[in-house]
């Protein structure tokens, strides 16, 4: 049984952890300074008490951006990914949150796969924005809002 759960702080060196066995994004600086942004929050996913995946969103007034998402190697593929989106958007929806935005890079055909089953389009392109040199695509998810 998983459960998802924001997660504050004191467990950054668990996020740089992660992120060090996954796609190696941030220092351990970078998870530290994260936290103190304003309107992040950071949602893990944990089996067993132990996180296997998180997401970083930042959101600003009727807008969200996801800063990080990932799951641990040897549990993608079997639907914690596709849980964890779910309930980010979910959450959104709950903000009245107008639209969802990420980046990811052009050589992440496999992210790119995910993110489209979850109704992201690409909108933009950053050139040369990765350290290998791959862009960055820019990739949105609008919400209907309720009133």
């Amino acid at each position: 049984m998983f459960t998802i759960k924001e997660i504050d702080q004191k467990n950054f060196e668990l996020c740089f952890e992660l992120d060090s066995d996954t796609i190696c994004l941030w220092t351990k600086k970078q998870w530290q300074n994260e936290f103190k942004k304003n309107g992040i929050k950071v949602v893990a996913i944990l089996l067993k008490k132990k996180i296997i995946g998180i997401y970083v969103v930042q959101t600003i007034i009727d807008e969200a951006q996801i800063n990080y998402f990932s799951i641990k190697q040897k549990f993608r593929r079997k639907g914690f990914g596709s849980h964890l989106m779910t309930y980010l958007i979910k959450e959104c929806e709950k903000q009245n949150i107008k639209k969802l935005l990420l980046e990811v890079s052009e050589t992440n055909s496999i992210a790119e796969i995910f993110y489209c089953k979850f109704n992201f389009l690409t909108v933009g392109r950053r050139k040369n924005y990765y350290k290998d040199g791959a862009d960055a695509l820019l990739k949105e998810k609008k919400f209907v809002i309720k009133f």
